[in-house]
């Protein structure tokens, strides 16, 4: 298989570590706006060979991209930025013929008037109002698939095929015990994809009521996570599994609960409050003259790189899937989960816990679609294929998932 990888940070690099050890991968083609962000990840795969490629892209630029792919006989484009770029990849990846993965999709807008009741634009609705035409073109996009959403989607997906008759929640819960030595703020994934699905309004869905938002941080409940972690807080924050779940699975109630503790939430309101998290571009002076620059990629450039942090980092991150039902007429919860510890992810691969662990799962995907134990065409969710052959896969990748019986 070859694949065009766009977007060479943190996940990005992952995703070219853990690929150089797989046999499907022909080629990759590794493609940054920054091309020596690009040359750096493929130049730390020397012993690979020629396998991977580097190349300078504009991800906003939806002709160069597609005639990347045309150009480099791509089979499939994954999507390692931000959620600005999902729409002009995705568009350009259709228009060359190629599968599409990404790890988070297009953006939402509040509800104009009743932000915290109402949804307006959802998280991947720009995505899903495309799909006739991705059926038609027979190829796949596969969205949501890193871990959250991504295996939490795969680990839903099994709950409803193997553990459960009937579903009464589904609910997605992300905790951590990690430290960052030397800072006292320093977000272990992109600040600006975090500031937009924290402050943002959450979404649940009831199937009585679909879909519908609530305030920033709601619902807090304390959860016991795996593997000495222990209990944190989580409250409510807007995710896709929430959007993407009840399209595939039958489930009364679907939520995404975060563990953010409340120092980062204080942060975040700070943030928020000031007005920089906005992504509006203000007028500044400089020393060239007036310059218009987006508070919130202000915010990111004043904060450690999460990629360059695994070194002072310390601890476990977990990301599961809590599951409450019945089975032959009796109730059940369950948490099926997949923990990564930062000195293990650092010692084999060089990245840190939480980017390993969102890069991992597009790259067992990838392989899945290689073999053909995947497939499809049209616009689909992690949920909506079969999660034993990509639980058995990641796995063989040297990092198992766990099952725990709840109460």
């Amino acid at each position: 298989m070859r694949v065009l990888l766009v977007g060479a940070g943190g996940v990005g690099t992952a995703v070219t570590r853990i690929a150089a050890r797989r046999e499907f991968l022909s080629h990759m083609v590794v493609a940054d706006y920054d091309l020596a962000r690009a040359e750096a990840a493929v130049g730390a795969l020397r012993e690979h060979g020629d396998r991977f490629s580097a190349r300078r892209l504009d991800a906003s630029d939806e002709d160069a991209v597609r005639q990347v792919l045309a150009e480099e006989n791509c089979d499939a484009l994954l999507n390692a930025t931000d959620p600005r770029f999902v729409m002009p990849l995705f568009n350009a990846a259709r228009a060359a013929g190629t599968h599409y993965l990404d790890m988070a999709m297009s953006l939402s807008a509040p509800h104009a008037t009743l932000p915290y009741e109402r949804c307006g634009v959802k998280l991947g609705d720009a995505q899903f109002e495309q799909a006739d035409a991705w059926e038609r073109s027979g190829r796949l996009a596969l969205v949501g698939m890193g871990v959250e959403p991504g295996l939490s989607d795969v680990f839903a997906r099994y709950a409803a095929d193997e553990l459960f008759d009937e579903i009464e929640e589904i609910g997605v819960r992300d905790g951590a015990d990690l430290a960052v030595e030397g800072y006292d703020f320093a977000p272990s994934f992109s600040i600006w994809t975090t500031i937009e699905e924290c402050l943002n309004p959450p979404v649940v869905y009831e199937k009585d009521r679909g879909w519908f938002t609530t305030a920033p941080f709601s619902e807090p409940e304390v959860f016991d996570f795996p593997e000495g972690i222990g209990p944190v807080e989580c409250v409510n924050v807007e995710h896709e599994e929430v959007l993407l779940i009840p399209r595939w699975i039958d489930a009364r109630r679907v939520t995404f609960k975060y563990g953010l503790g409340d120092d980062f939430i204080a942060k975040l309101k700070t943030l928020h409050e000031l007005g920089l998290d906005s992504t509006k571009k203000v007028t500044v002076p400089s020393a060239t003259g007036p310059v218009e620059v987006s508070p919130r990629d202000v915010v990111a450039a004043c904060l450690p790189d999460p990629a360059t942090l695994g070194d002072r980092m310390t601890g476990k991150t977990c990301a599961g899937t809590w599951v409450k039902g019945t089975k032959d007429g009796s109730p059940r919860e369950v948490y099926l989960y997949h923990v990564v510890d930062n000195q293990w992810s650092m010692r084999e691969y060089g990245s840190q816990a939480v980017v390993w662990q969102t890069a991992v799962n597009p790259v067992v995907a990838l392989e899945l679609v290689a073999s053909g134990a995947w497939s499809g065409s049209g616009i689909l969710g992690p949920e909506a294929l079969p999660p034993r052959p990509f639980l058995d896969l990641l796995t063989e990748y040297g990092s198992p998932w766990g099952l725990r019986e709840e109460g």
